[in-house]
């Protein structure tokens, strides 16, 4: 803050009298060299990645995709696999067959696991091993909506 003392010339007595006027030049200055500072670190920041993509074709109009199978684990421990019931023990052989592919060739199709909410963990797991141990890794997840 400053201060000025009135009247020219110095009289007799003399008042003081406060200026409340805020120099905001430092404050100015340290907010440009802050803005540079960020404009130039700014680019150095950003990360990227050359990507090379191989270019997108269409797919073939006369393939038609297959239908997907599920498998559907009940409460009472019962699966099926589409509309059928099957068994642990079955379970592989009859995936290939519903899957329409020969041994080999069947474990490259998606299955999808479906289980009503009230199947343990235990149950569930059962089948997922089962599958794993029979070769079939590409398998699908589902739950219901939740609203």
């Amino acid at each position: 803050m400053g201060a000025k003392l009135s009247g020219p010339g110095g009289g007799k007595a003399h008042t003081i009298e406060q200026n409340a006027d805020i120099n905001v030049t430092p404050f100015v200055d340290i907010m440009l060299v802050l803005l540079i500072i960020f404009m130039v670190a700014a680019p150095l920041a950003t990360v990227s990645i050359r990507l090379d993509l191989p270019p997108a074709t269409p797919p073939d109009p006369n393939d038609t995709p297959k239908e997907p199978v599920y498998i559907t684990i009940q409460e009472s421990g019962s699966i099926f696999l589409a509309d059928r019931q099957t068994s642990l023990e079955t379970l592989a052989a009859d995936a290939c067959t519903s899957l329409g592919g020969g041994f080999p060739a069947c474990k490259e199709e998606r299955i999808f696991v479906r289980a009503q909410p009230e199947v343990s963990y235990n149950q569930f797991m059962e089948v997922m091993n089962n599958l794993q141990e029979n070769g079939f890794f590409k398998v699908g997840l589902l739950n219901e909506d939740i609203e």
